[in-house]
């Protein structure tokens, strides 16, 4: 028994908004974040709005359906787009973002100075939150040049969605917090009144980090703090003005999930996550959801039939007929555990008659030919398969339940699992029209 079904996910009416400036794909790793913005940002294009999708992604899928060889940090066109609007599609560049955020905040001379610190360079490559707080700062920029009416966002691939709200506070927090503040003391004092209040105020942490990491790490630590220095400030501000951008009225977020215990988890945290944060939330697309055209027939029906049909198979014969017990007359050969049988001579009328043998002949031995399954033996196994596929719907459906008692409120979207990946524009309208219809399958 289920329970009731929860509202459908009316996406064109929030395609169509001209309210809506900003939708966020979210949602564990695997469920097919990438494949949705695609297919939405396509589907908004050719409902007339001008688009960008940002995605994340490192495979680089998202350029491959869209006919593009390449994606990179800047927005390029879409070609065979119908109707009268246009898609644009890019893919996040962290490092050249955060270089981006240097040459417009720093003079020339500073920014090389910064560009060129190895640990400047470490961080901007790698840095624990960079590539999610990069995404924010990205998003940031495009809504700022108000070239485009909807920008449609694929989060990066997390190992949990929350760190994709959790990196611009994270981030800000660092670049910003007590630590940044005591390195960048030294260089606010300045001279050997700056090395000295170092050596009183940091001894015993620049000796415990020096060890851990090295002198030369944390000279080209304390070089880039003093180089960042009036900067710090203005990662805070980005960082607070992109949440804001997050809770404002024209940003809708999808959650993305696929019918399994773990995604749909993942999903229940998100969606209570953003209602705590106040984060404008659309509803769930819930993807990969399995079907049958033959729902009303249950596993255990049809099981119960292959059984049956099962018994009514006749045994499998070697044709031979009843082999008797000859070892007494040498007839049955046993070597090996394989038994050999053997045609004894014919009797003959008179026991004074010499046995003649059997004259050789050139005829050739032809194999048998082979047999076709029974149609009985197809059947039962096509039963079985579908009392697979039965049992496979009962478990997604009892994992969409657990999540809508837990959230009825949550509008649904669900797109039918397809028998292969997306690799065009077409494939991407496809799971367009799935989203729009919200269609449950079986």
């Amino acid at each position: 028994m289920t329970l009731d079904v929860p509202p459908t996910l009316a996406v064109d009416p929030l395609l169509d908004d001209p309210r809506t400036r900003i939708i966020v794909c979210c949602g564990a790793g695997g469920v097919g974040k990438t494949t949705t913005a695609a297919a939405l940002g396509v589907r908004a294009a050719e409902r007339g709005r001008k688009v960008v999708v940002l995605t994340i992604d490192p495979a680089r899928r998202l350029a491959q359906s869209m006919g593009i060889d390449s994606l990179d940090n800047t927005p390029r066109r879409v070609k065979d787009i119908e109707g009268e609007g246009e898609l644009h599609a890019m893919m996040l560049d962290m490092k050249r973002t955060f270089d981006e955020i240097v040459e417009a905040h720093a003079d020339a001379e500073r920014a090389r100075a910064i560009l060129e610190n190895p640990f400047y360079q470490s961080l901007s490559a790698g840095f624990a939150g960079t590539q999610e707080y990069m995404a924010m700062e990205k998003l940031g920029q495009l809504r700022a040049r108000d070239e485009w009416d909807l920008i449609v966002v694929d989060t990066p691939p997390s190992r949990s969605a929350l760190d994709f709200l959790d990196a611009p506070s994270r981030l800000g927090s660092f670049l910003d917090g007590k630590f940044i503040r005591v390195l960048m003391a030294p260089a606010k004092v300045g001279g050997r009144a700056g090395m000295k209040f170092l050596n009183v105020g940091m001894s015993m942490m620049t000796g415990t980090l020096g060890k851990l990491l090295g002198g030369p790490f944390l000279k080209d630590v304390q070089t880039f703090v003093a180089a960042m220095d009036t900067m710090f400030g203005g990662f805070r501000t980005r960082a607070d003005a992109t949440y804001r951008l997050l809770q404002a009225p024209g940003t809708a977020f999808l959650v993305v999930a696929a019918p399994e215990r773990d995604a749909l988890r993942e999903a229940a945290y998100f969606v209570e996550r953003l209602a705590a944060d106040r984060m404008p939330l659309a509803g769930l697309v819930l993807n990969r959801v399995h079907g049958s055209g033959a729902a009303r027939l249950s596993a255990e029906r049809a099981l119960a039939a292959a059984e049956a049909l099962g018994a009514e198979l006749p045994v499998e014969s070697d044709d031979l007929g009843p082999v008797e017990n000859h070892e007494a007359d040498g007839i049955v050969d046993q070597e090996g555990g394989k038994e050999e049988v053997r045609t004894p001579p014919e009797p003959h009328d008179s026991p004074e008659t010499p046995a003649t043998e059997a004259p050789v002949t050139d005829t050739p031995v032809t194999e048998s030919p082979v047999t076709e399954t029974p149609v009985t033996e197809l059947t039962a196994g096509l039963l079985r398969l579908h009392a697979e596929r039965m049992r496979l719907l009962s478990r997604e459906q009892r994992t969409r339940d657990r999540f809508t008692a837990l959230h009825p409120e949550v509008a649904v979207a669900e797109v039918a699992a397809l028998p292969g990946d997306v690799h065009d524009l077409a494939g991407l309208r496809d799971i367009g029209d799935r989203l729009a219809s919200g269609g449950r399958p079986g």
